[in-house]
C-alpha cells in the first residue's frame, strides 16, 4: 500500500513538473514570437493582404513540411520587397527563415522546406521597400512532430 501511495506521488509532482515547464515553455514562445514580429515589421502597422503562402494542412512528418511564398509586387526599383519571414508559433524558436530581395529579383517568391515541432501556425510577414508590412498565416498539423533527433 506504501508504494502505490509513493507511485502516485510520484506520478503527480512529475505531471505537475512536467505541465509547469510546459506552460513556462510556452509563454517564453510567445515572447520570442511577438518579439521577432516587433523586431522584422520595425513598428509598423501589418496589413493582411498581398502574401500568398502555401502549406499543406497536415504534415505526416514534421523535419521536412514544404512551404512556398510570394509577394504580389512590381519589384522597381521604387516599390519592391525588401525581404520576407518565416515564423512559427509551435517551434521553440519561432525565426524558421528570412529571404532578402532586391529589384533585380525580378519577383518576390520563395520555396523552401521547413521544419515544424507540432502543429503550428506558419507566419510569412513581407517588409516592403516603402516601409509597409504584409502577413499572411496558416496552420498545420503536424502527425510526426519534427526536431526528434535533437
Amino acid at each position: 500500500m506504501q508504494a502505490n501511495r509513493r507511485k502516485v506521488l510520484a506520478a503527480t509532482v512529475s505531471a505537475a513538473v512536467t505541465a509547469l515547464f510546459s506552460q513556462r515553455s510556452a509563454i517564453a514562445n510567445t515572447v520570442q514570437l511577438e518579439q521577432a514580429i516587433k523586431e522584422f515589421s520595425e513598428g509598423q502597422r501589418i496589413e493582411d493582404e498581398t502574401v500568398v503562402l502555401k502549406v499543406p494542412e497536415i504534415a505526416e512528418d514534421g523535419n521536412s513540411v514544404p512551404v512556398s511564398v510570394f509577394v504580389n509586387s512590381p519589384m522597381t526599383e521604387y516599390d519592391y520587397v525588401e525581404s520576407v519571414a518565416l515564423l512559427s508559433t509551435g517551434n521553440q524558436q519561432p525565426s524558421v527563415a528570412t529571404f532578402h530581395f532586391s529589384p533585380l529579383s525580378g519577383f518576390a517568391s520563395a520555396s523552401t522546406n521547413i521544419r515544424l515541432e507540432k502543429t503550428s501556425e506558419v507566419i510569412a510577414l513581407a517588409r516592403l521597400s516603402n516601409g509597409r508590412v504584409f502577413k499572411a498565416s496558416k496552420t498545420v498539423k503536424v502527425a510526426l512532430g519534427g526536431f526528434d533527433d535533437w
